[in-house]
């Protein structure tokens, strides 16, 4: 499975797990962790700006992947998790 990470500049961070593996909230915090990290060597100035994140994934209703988001400062930006005619990231 890949995971990509980017902004409308392009890619920050592709991710690649093994076969049978699943994102579980501590992979999911190490890769948010490596995306603040991308970010700063990519895109110098832009979390001072703010990050908004846009995704649909499970670990999120964890308490520890909140708790770092909350701690990076950075927004979530919620949408309905099935719809088939709008494209949040358009």
């Amino acid at each position: 499975m890949a995971t990509v990470f980017w902004d409308r500049k392009g890619i920050l961070l592709t991710q690649f797990m093994a076969p049978g593996t699943t994102i579980t909230s501590e992979v999911y915090c190490e890769m948010l962790h490596k995306l603040r990290r991308s970010i700063q060597n990519k895109r110098r100035g832009m979390l001072s700006k703010g990050v908004v994140l846009l995704h649909n994934t499970r670990p999120l209703t964890v308490a520890r992947t909140n708790a770092l988001i909350k701690l990076f400062n950075w927004e979530i930006f919620d949408h309905p998790p099935y719809s088939p005619d709008l494209a949040p990231s358009d």
